[in-house]
């Protein structure tokens, strides 16, 4: 008789087959049974993350269509600030030459009675015969605090 390679003097084959183990159907069941159960458990799991990963894809649209306002809204919002801007400074630049061309008498009674910041801000956008002008028709006082703060607006400012 021949040897197989497991020493067991049966042939290969048969050596197989008597190691193998037979299992009844009944004894899989409760795996069978296990493995139905985590099938249904993935399932399940399957079915909520897609639910969960269509919300977000709502959620994330909604935020997309916020995000897209808040960009239309801000770009509105800078367009009324230039406007504004432009119109505050249009009124300041129209102010200014009202001044400058009222009579310097008529002018320096205006100015006296100004905050000497705000005045000095209109004497200093003015021509400066006119500021000038103004200038001179103001008490001593009035016109030296005024002529401080112009003076010192760009005190601090950086020189190179």
């Amino acid at each position: 008789m021949e040897e197989t390679a497991s020493g067991s003097g049966m042939g290969g084959e048969q050596g197989a087959a008597a190691n193998q183990v037979y299992v009844s159907e009944e004894d899989l069941r409760p795996m069978i049974e296990a493995l139905k159960a985590r099938e249904a458990r993935v399932a399940t799991l399957e079915e909520e993350i897609d639910v969960r990963m269509q919300a977000l894809s709502v959620a994330e649209s909604e935020i997309d269509r916020k995000l897209a306002r808040l960009e239309e809204a801000e770009a509105s919002l800078r367009a009324t600030l230039a406007t504004a801007r432009t119109a505050a400074e249009d009124d300041v630049a129209r102010l200014t030459d009202v001044y400058a061309s009222m009579k310097p008498k008529q002018a320096a009674a205006l100015f006296e009675t100004m905050d000497p910041e705000f005045a000095a801000g209109f004497l200093g956008r003015m021509p400066p015969d006119a500021a000038a002008a103004i200038l001179a028709g103001l008490t001593p006082e009035t016109a030296y605090t005024i002529s401080v703060i112009v003076a010192g607006r760009n005190a601090n400012a950086p020189r190179q």
